[in-house]
C-alpha cells in the first residue's frame, strides 16, 4: 500500500503540473476545456469536463476519456492527444474526474458491477447523455478509452452498457469485474489480482451485467506494456479472453502483426473478417500508456480518423507552357506488407488517398501473380473470384479524407512462390505502390 501512495503521490504532482500548466497561452487549442455542472445523476460524485473543438461535426462523435488513479480530467486532456485529434477530426471529448480512493474510478464496489449502480458508471452516463442533448452529440458513435484506473472503467462501461458504446480502448486495463471487493483494489500492491479464469467464465461475468442482451457487442482495443509492474501485462490476455468470448471468438488471433518497432498486435476477426478485438503488447514498456501515436490508433479503431471536417484546401491549377500532357498524379497509394510462412501468410495493406476531396465508400481489387488464396480478413470485407480479389470497406473506415489512409488485412494461403501483386486499384484508378 505504501508503494501505491508513493505511486499516486508523483502521479498527483505531475499531474497538477500540467493542470496548472493549462492557464498558460502555448497550451491554447482552437477551443477551451470546459467544466459541467449539473450534467444529471451523479451518484459517484465525479466532476464533468468537456472538450468540444471549434470544427465540431453537426453530429459529433462522443469519446469518454478517463485518466489513471491520481489524475483529473484536466490533466488527462493535457498529457494525452485526444484534443488535438478531435481538433482535427470534430468529435466531442469528455474529461471526467474521479473522486474515490486517490481519484480512481470505482472498479470495485458491487454497485460498480451491475447496471444503474449508485456509483461512478451512472455518472459517467450522465454526461454521454448530456453531450448528446447539449452538444447534439450522435448516439450512434459514442467511445469509451483511459488509462490504468480509466482503463478498468473502459470495460466496465462496455460490459454495463454495450447498447451504448460502440468501441474500446483500454490502456492497461484489467477485466470488468476483475476486483472482488475495495480491499482487493490495490494497484501496485498487487498487480495481477486477475489472472487464470477461462474465456467462458470472464464472458459469463460480463454477460451476467446484462442477461437479456443478446448483442452485438462493442469492439474493444486493449494495450499493455510487456515491463508494467503497477498493473501486470498477465491482465492482457484476461482481457482478450473476456472480449474475444463475448464477441463469440476464439482464442487464436486471425493476424498477428508488427505495425511499429516494439510493438505486436494480435488481431481477432469473426467469419466475415470484420475485426472485433484487437490486442497491442508494446515492448519493455511500463506503466506509461498512452504514448505518443498511440491515440490516434485508438481513434482509427473507433473509425473516427477517416474524415476530417476541416475544409479541404482548393488545389491550384497547374498551367503547362508546352505542348506536352501534364500525367496527373495517382490519386491513391497502396502499401502492402506481407509476412509469409510456409504455405500460408498474413499482409497488411494501407491505402492513402492522395487526392484533395475524400472518399466515401472503397472498393480496393488485385490480382495474384500465384495461386494465392485468401481466408480471412479484418477492417475489410474481402473476396476472391479465381485470381481477382475484391476488398471492400467495413463501414466504420469508408471515409478516407484528403491526405488520409486507413489499413486492413488478411490471412491467406499459397503454394511456391508468395509474390506480391503488382498493381491496385481503389475505385477503379491504379494506385502508386511504395
Amino acid at each position: 500500500m505504501k508503494r501505491f501512495t508513493v505511486l499516486l503521490a508523483g502521479a498527483s504532482a505531475a499531474l497538477l503540473y500540467l493542470a496548472v500548466a493549462l492557464v498558460f497561452p502555448h497550451y491554447a487549442t482552437a477551443a477551451t476545456l470546459t467544466e459541467v455542472t449539473g450534467f444529471g445523476a451523479n451518484p459517484g460524485n465525479l466532476r464533468m469536463y468537456v472538450y468540444v473543438p471549434g470544427n465540431a461535426q453537426p453530429a459529433p462523435a462522443i469519446v469518454l476519456a478517463m485518466h489513471p488513479c491520481g489524475g483529473s480530467g484536466p490533466g488527462f486532456h493535457s498529457s494525452s492527444e485526444f484534443a488535438s485529434l478531435a481538433d482535427r477530426y470534430g468529435f466531442i471529448v469528455i474529461y471526467p474526474s474521479a473522486s474515490k480512493k486517490g481519484n480512481c474510478f470505482d472498479n470495485w464496489s458491487e454497485a460498480s458491477k451491475v447496471r444503474g449502480g449508485q456509483t461512478d458508471p451512472v455518472s459517467l452516463m450522465s454526461m454521454v447523455t448530456y453531450a448528446e442533448q447539449a452538444y447534439h452529440g450522435d448516439p450512434n458513435r459514442v467511445f469509451a478509452t483511459g488509462s490504468s484506473s480509466g482503463a478498468m472503467m473502459t470495460n466496465a462501461m462496455l460490459a454495463l452498457y454495450p447498447e451504448v458504446f460502440k468501441a474500446g480502448a483500454a490502456f492497461m486495463g484489467v477485466p470488468f469485474t476483475c476486483f472482488p471487493n475495495e480491499a482487493a483494489y490495490q494497484p501496485g500492491g498487487n498487480p495481477a489480482p486477475c489472472v487464470n479464469k477461462t474465456a467462458r467464465q470472464w464472458g459469463d461475468l460480463a454477460r451476467s451485467a446484462n442477461p437479456s442482451y443478446r448483442g452485438p457487442w462493442p469492439r474493444m482495443q486493449l494495450w499493455h506494456g510487456t515491463s508494467d509492474t503497477v498493473v501486470s501485462y498477465a491482465e492482457l490476455e484476461e482481457e482478450i479472453k473476456q472480449w474475444t468470448d463475448v464477441n463469440g471468438l476464439g482464442q487464436t488471433p486471425t493476424g498477428t502483426t508488427t505495425p511499429r518497432t516494439g510493438w505486436t498486435l494480435r488481431r481477432y476477426a469473426d467469419t466475415s473478417g470484420s475485426v472485433k478485438v484487437e490486442a497491442y503488447s508494446i515492448q519493455g514498456a511500463g506503466h506509461s500508456l498512452p504514448m505518443s501515436g498511440m491515440a490516434a490508433v485508438a481513434l482509427d479503431f473507433f473509425g473516427l480518423t477517416g474524415a476530417s471536417p476541416s475544409p479541404t484546401p482548393t488545389p491550384t491549377p497547374t498551367v503547362s507552357p508546352s505542348p506536352t500532357p501534364t500525367v496527373s498524379p495517382s490519386p491513391c497509394g497502396v502499401v502492402y506488407t506481407a509476412n509469409s510462412w510456409n504455405n500460408g501468410f498474413t499482409a497488411e495493406i494501407t491505402i492513402t488517398n492522395r487526392g484533395t476531396t475524400p472518399v466515401n465508400g472503397w472498393t480496393v481489387t488485385w490480382t495474384w501473380p500465384g495461386n494465392q488464396k485468401v481466408a480471412n480478413a479484418w477492417n475489410a470485407t474481402v473476396t476472391q473470384s479465381g485470381t481477382q480479389v475484391t476488398a471492400r470497406d467495413a463501414g466504420y473506415n469508408a471515409t478516407i479524407a484528403p491526405g488520409a489512409g486507413t489499413g486492413f488485412g488478411f490471412q491467406a494461403s499459397y503454394s511456391g512462390t508468395n509474390t506480391a501483386p503488382g498493381q491496385f486499384t481503389l475505385n477503379g484508378a491504379v494506385c502508386a505502390l511504395a
